[in-house]
């Protein structure tokens, strides 16, 4: 492709990349991320630099990846023989695109996706974004094919121009973003080899994730120097099952699931209380019981998870805002149930029944424990749970392990066993009381203003980039002590979502997201803002990148 966009400008070179990208679907999930992992090495192959240097550019297998996803590591050496490294890095897989209806013929299009929608006659906005030709649409036009066409145009700049750079440029392209993190969590590993053997040292990596109006309105530009982390409480519910002609003697493991929905979904006051960040509630993403079939039996059991964003909280501050909250609900359950219970007795004339209304509510490692030291042996359950289990998803399977437990137990008592569930997500953010970070915040401060002065826009700097990003896996800050309440309520969780948490701890890696920018991510009106993601970012990056180079190689960049 190089010999295609040799001769154009910048801002050309990027929209078709871009375009190109955008047309090789890379669904999560499917071939679609292997082909596109096969297209853009393809591409960076014919590059100069690594037509001259073909060790610097490989494929790295993701072990034990269901589809084969590979990853695609670039490295541009400075002319300053520095260890000091940036990293660019994107994700290159895409949500599905049922949303488009009709239109999924040409959800990979942009230049029909664009005639449609100039003739748009149900959304003005649209229909002028459109008209005027400013704008990108298509799956993966915003999140974020341009993305990685931003880093791989940047990376030929500089692969051109290596006496710029006071250090080197690795670049990553990783799959599996919109799901489980396989791709970056699988790099983890390359990186640490590329540590160990050629003794780079990673200054700062630098995520082209898609930025977005976060109002109607909103003239700015966010640069986001940390990313929000990513926490899934699980709650299974034990109750006790009745036939409908008696259910006020029952307990209905779906009416404290409702409960709980009710407690949690997005109730502001357990967000984290941030000021001048987006900070969102949890969110519930999950509530179903355990029946089968229609039957007049109520349910034994029902299940329930919540998205839960994590910015500061660490996962044991977190579990006690949970077990808080749970204890109240059921306590508010039992009293209810109980005073539903003795109305009837009283308005029926029947004698009363010896029922408790007592609610248990444990943790999954509380719950482990007290079942060993009843002298029930909890590995060979957990085992023959996740042996007999015909789900491949993990949160499910997490589900059977803690029915299977509930079912061993001889008392059958209604409990909330509470644990959490893949994917995990750290919290990576700059503290503003470690020496490098600081030195990063205020250069990017300061390059900001410059270019606010010299293109017009109006940039705001900002913590937590307000959702999920791969950049959350390069740094870890909790200690071991801090990780053990999620990882001691992660049912199995070395064998179906290892984290590497010690190599993350090796690596801490700060990362901050320079996005592209556009409106409508996720859904099918998604639409790229070229002149701004085409015309200013990529000139804004390759500034930040040369600045904090040299600061990193002038002043060692120790994150003490």
């Amino acid at each position: 492709m190089y010999a295609s966009i040799h001769p154009l400008t910048t801002e050309q070179r990027l929209e078709a990349i871009t375009k190109h990208l955008v047309g090789i679907p890379s669904i999560n999930g499917t071939s679609g991320e292997v082909e596109v992992a096969g297209e853009l090495f393809r591409i960076l192959s014919s590059f100069p630099y690594f037509q001259e240097h073909p060790e610097h550019l490989w494929m790295q297998p993701v072990e034990n990846d269901p589809i084969g996803r590979k990853n695609v590591f670039a490295f541009v050496e400075g002319k300053s023989f520095s260890k000091k490294t940036i990293i660019y890095h994107s994700h290159i897989d895409t949500v599905g695109v049922e949303d488009f209806g009709q239109l999924k013929d040409s959800a990979f299009s942009p230049d029909a996706l664009a005639e449609f929608f100039s003739s748009y006659e149900n959304d003005d906005e649209l229909r002028r974004d459109a008209q005027s030709g400013d704008w990108m649409f298509g799956r993966g036009a915003v999140d974020m094919k341009s993305g990685a066409a931003v880093h791989m145009v940047n990376l030929l700049h500089f692969s051109e121009h290596r006496d710029e750079l006071e250090g080197n440029l690795l670049l990553l392209l990783n799959g599996d973003e919109e799901s489980e993190h396989r791709g970056i969590i699988g790099a983890l590993a390359e990186l640490n080899r590329l540590q160990a053997e050629q003794g780079l040292e990673y200054a700062l990596a630098i995520n082209t994730d898609f930025i977005t109006p976060l109002y109607d309105g909103d003239p700015h530009r966010y640069i986001y120097t940390g990313a929000a982390g990513k926490i899934l409480p699980c709650f299974h519910i034990y109750g006790r099952e009745v036939h409908v002609g008696d259910t006020l003697s029952g307990i209905d493991p779906n009416f404290i699931a409702a409960k709980l929905t009710e407690r949690f979904h997005n109730r502001y006051e357990l967000a984290e209380q941030i000021e001048g960040e987006l900070v969102l509630p949890p969110t519930c993403l999950y509530q179903r019981d355990t029946k089968d079939i229609y039957t007049v039996q109520t349910a034994s059991s029902s299940h329930l998870y919540f998205n839960y964003f994590v910015y500061e909280d660490t996962p044991g501050e977190i579990l006690g805002k949970l077990l808080r909250e749970t204890k109240n609900v059921c306590a508010e359950t039992e009293q209810y149930l109980q005073e539903q219970f003795q109305q009837y007795i009283r308005f029926t004339g029947l004698p009363t029944r010896d029922l408790s209304w007592e609610i248990d509510v444990v943790t999954y490692e509380e719950y482990m424990q007290q079942l060993i030291e009843q002298g029930i042996d909890v590995q060979p359950i957990i085992e023959q749970a996740i042996a007999d289990s015909k789900s491949d998803d993990f949160r499910e399977i997490s589900f059977e392990i803690a029915g299977a437990l509930q079912e061993a137990d001889p008392a059958k008592k209604a409990r909330v066993i509470v644990f959490f569930a893949p994917p995990f997500l750290p919290h990576n953010y700059l503290k503003t009381d470690v020496a490098r970070d600081a030195a990063i915040q205020e250069t990017l401060t300061a390059i900001l203003a410059e270019a606010s002065a010299a293109t017009g826009e109006q940039f705001a700097l900002k913590k937590f980039f307000p959702y999920l990003a791969d950049g959350s896996f390069l740094s870890i800050h909790e200690t071991e002590d801090e990780l053990a309440p999620l990882l001691n309520n992660l049912p199995e969780w070395e064998t179906f979502f290892p984290i590497p948490y010690k190599a993350i701890q090796g690596l801490d890696i700060p990362s901050v997201n320079m996005g592209v920018y556009g409106k409508d991510g996720h859904k099918w009106t998604e639409r790229l803002y070229k002149p701004y993601s085409f015309g200013v970012l990529p000139g804004l990056i390759r500034t930040a990148t040369v600045a904090l180079l040299a600061q990193a190689a002038e002043s060692g960049l120790q994150p003490a």
